[in-house]
């Protein structure tokens, strides 16, 4: 397949510096083989007037909720789950959610983003999206106990293990899997245990929603006389590999448990927001050591997969939370929409080096918001939208050039999940 020269642009190094330099990348082996200037390769992405980036890694969404976008809003958690959302939920077929996934990859494609974290239903529908879309993308079942028989549930829980076991490291090991029960207040302990079980003996990660709401934090605390992240390392959760999303609600012990097991946080600071579930403490988690990543959860609770927007809203919120206009500045949220997402999701990703994955994006520029350039980290953090994204390649491979997706038909995906929103919200009414 030969190599594939990034030529002409700017490059974001892994230490925050940008320099004018080249990416060439080993096409077959997916990998970046050098950064320098004067390059040569045997096919060239034009990146003039550019920033070359690592691509972005949303690490923690529901991909195929992108038919709910703008079903059901302005509700908080609880209700807007139980009212509106699971009830949908109910009605899905398995080619509504290869449609939703569909969806979702192109548009995380078309914003610079060459990695995600998913948790849904009907995993194969999704993986044969990420195959054919050629993503990176660590994929788990989402398993629930709420509502369901005890025989239901322990059934939810051991085909998230089944799936996690069948479908890792397909696709030509873009997918990478886990385990993943929805939370800790919607799983019961038996089946969180079990849950953990399964994955170490398959040898991957959990993952799972916790400490996002005070009604999620409260209950715990209340019954088991524990904070919820000690309580989930009683039952084998909180390993170095696993990875938790939105740690809204964390004291000083449970940041201290994180950074000493290495479990990851993922922080989706616009689902925080707009169901009104608190502010994380970010800054509190990077002093501590904790690896944190960025996650737009799914596009129901958002509305958009476009991972700038959260790095921007990271960086704000991050200020308001610590109280401190220098708090989550913008190396930081940068750091965590790749480095950082990279290492929750444990790809070896994120950085511009030679050895790493030729995972990256080229932001164009030459744009009235983007100008001038006193500082391009800032501009990453604070101007930069997904629609400023020129090329976009994962794995070596260009999926999108000068703002054409070569790997999907947009107006058919489009198209199809129209069709298929439309359908599946009647069905549900």
């Amino acid at each position: 397949m030969g190599t594939l020269l990034i030529h002409g642009g700017r490059v974001l190094r892994p230490d925050m510096t940008v320099v004018d330099a080249d990416v060439l990348v080993d096409r077959e082996a997916g990998d970046i083989v050098a950064v320098g200037p004067d390059l040569s390769g045997d096919e060239t992405l034009n990146a003039d007037g550019g920033l070359v980036i690592p691509g972005l890694v949303n690490a923690h969404t529901h991909v195929a909720m992108t038919l709910l976008r703008g079903h059901a809003d302005d509700k908080p958690l609880d209700r807007w789950l139980r009212e509106d959302i699971w009830p949908v939920e109910a009605a899905l077929e398995p080619g509504d959610i290869e449609a939703g996934a569909e969806l979702g990859v192109l548009e995380m494609i078309r914003s610079g983003t060459t990695a995600f974290a998913d948790m849904y239903f009907e995993i194969d529908r999704t993986a044969a999206v990420v195959e054919r879309a050629g993503l990176r993308a660590r994929l788990g079942h989402g398993a629930i106990s709420a509502g369901k028989s005890e025989a239901a549930a322990r059934a939810d829980i051991e085909e998230s293990v089944e799936m996690a076991r069948r479908f890792d490291g397909a696709a030509d090991s873009r997918i990478s899997t886990a385990v993943m029960p929805h939370s800790l207040t919607t799983v019961t302990p038996d089946l969180l245990s079990l849950a953990a079980e399964g994955a170490a003996d398959a040898g991957v990660p959990v993952h799972y929603h916790a400490n996002e709401t005070a009604d999620e934090v409260d209950p715990i605390v209340e019954k088991r006389g524990r904070r919820p992240l000690m309580w989930a390392q009683d039952l084998g959760l909180c390993r170095e590999s696993d990875f938790l999303a939105h740690g809204v609600h964390l004291d000083g012990d449970e940041i201290d448990l994180l950074a000493e097991t290495g479990t990851g946080v993922v922080h989706c600071p616009a689902s925080n927001m707009k169901l009104a579930s608190g502010m994380a403490p970010i800054q509190r988690l990077l002093d501590a050591g904790v690896t944190v990543g960025l996650g737009t959860d799914g596009a129901a609770s958002n509305n958009d997969l476009d991972l700038f927007d959260e790095l921007r809203d990271a960086a704000m919120l991050g200020k308001l939370a610590a109280g401190d206009a220098s708090a989550v500045a913008a190396p930081d949220a940068v750091r965590m929409a790749t480095a950082g997402g990279a290492a929750v999701l444990g790809i070896d990703a994120g950085r511009i080096e030679p050895g790493a994955a030729a995972d990256l994006a080229v932001v164009d520029l030459d744009a009235p918001h983007l100008t001038p350039d006193h500082d391009l980290v800032s501009h990453l953090a604070y101007a930069v939208n997904g629609s400023d994204v020129r090329h976009t390649v994962c794995d070596g491979q260009v999926l999108m050039r000068d703002r054409e997706v070569l790997t999907l038909d947009a107006a058919a995906v489009m198209a199809r999940a129209e069709r298929r929103a439309r359908d599946l919200v009647a069905r549900a009414d």
